[in-house]
């Protein structure tokens, strides 16, 4: 089969460095044609700087990075400095990138390319807030017809929230632009906390990053090492989550993944809930279908093919 062409749509973020570097790593099963930048973990121009110093990382100097929105479509911008850093990837020491960001702005990039691509080709892979892919349907609708699915991390229901007591961090960023995606009848797998807290990098998992011996591999383990503290510190787990590596992990091997076909509503209302992924996980409600909710992973098959992965960069 020829390769899955995706847009990554991203505000790196640790995790989601290692999810565009599993990406990257892929060629057989993945074709990257851009990867466009959202203000999120950090704002626009370091998520934008980072994404470029994750491409020379990898080695894939080709790859075009856009500069996307860099505020909410209607709220002023909550970033997470206090889990990824102040450059949003710390632990590794990486060069400032040589690669320049390419000319136009990543929400024209996502349309015209789902303009000019064959209607039903190209897949969306959101990793961070919803800002940019909100705007291109906002602006294009006639676009949405043409997506072949949108994979994306976002949202939780049975581990409730890790910004708010109810809210993912992705979702509760803009919650106006997660509305307007869930409500576009796009074909939408979502990668909520339920599963990615299941993707722990435990300690020999970690070693088994830095045992590669290659930049990728040590960068990753020292990026884990870092943002590993965190969620020590909140949750007592035994590693660091790779929330966002679980998108890219799916369009390589689903099979690694279990979930069900819900509704999921996105809460804009309440001050209490605002950003809650309302998922119907229980069909108790007649809303319609419209996201495969995932709930489960093999965590060792997973680690397994992201090792693997790296290890050819």
């Amino acid at each position: 089969m020829a390769p899955r062409k995706i847009i990554i749509d991203t505000d790196p973020g640790q995790d989601d460095a290692v999810a565009i570097l599993l990406a990257l790593a892929s060629p057989d099963e993945i074709d990257v044609l851009g990867i466009t930048a959202v203000a999120g973990n950090v704002p626009l121009d370091l998520t934008a700087k980072n994404a470029l110093m994750i491409c020379e990382l990898a080695g894939k100097v080709d790859v075009p990075v856009y500069a996307g929105c860099d505020r909410p479509l209607g709220r002023p911008l909550v970033t997470a400095e206090h889990v990824h850093g102040k450059t949003g990837l710390d632990g590794p020491s990486l060069p400032d990138p040589h690669m320049q960001l390419a000319p136009g702005h990543g929400v024209d990039f996502i349309i015209d390319t789902l303009r000019t691509q064959p209607s039903g080709t190209v897949t969306l892979c959101p990793l961070g807030p919803l800002t940019n892919i909100a705007n291109a349907f906002r602006k294009a609708p006639e676009i949405i017809e043409r997506v072949q699915q949108i994979v994306l991390m976002g949202g939780a229901y049975f581990e409730v929230g890790n910004i708010t007591p109810t809210a993912e961090f992705n979702i509760y960023v803009d919650p106006e632009a997660a509305d307007i995606v869930f409500k576009s009848g796009a074909d939408i797998v979502v990668m909520p906390l339920d599963v990615t807290h299941k993707a722990l990098v435990t300690a020999p998992r970690n070693e088994a990053f830095r045992a590669l011996g290659t930049p990728t591999g040590i960068a990753v383990a020292q990026m884990t090492d870092f943002f590993e503290r965190f969620d020590k510190e909140k949750y007592g787990s035994s590693g660091a989550p790779l929330h966002d590596p679980c998108v890219t992990a799916y369009l390589i091997k689903p099979d690694l993944f279990t979930g069900r076909h819900i509704n999921v509503e996105i809460e804009t209302q309440s001050d209490l809930t605002m950003g809650m992924t309302v998922a119907d996980w229980w069909g108790v409600t007649d809303r319609p279908q419209n996201a495969l909710f995932i709930g489960d992973l093999d965590a060792d098959g997973f680690f397994t093919l992201l090792t693997e992965r790296l290890a050819r960069l």
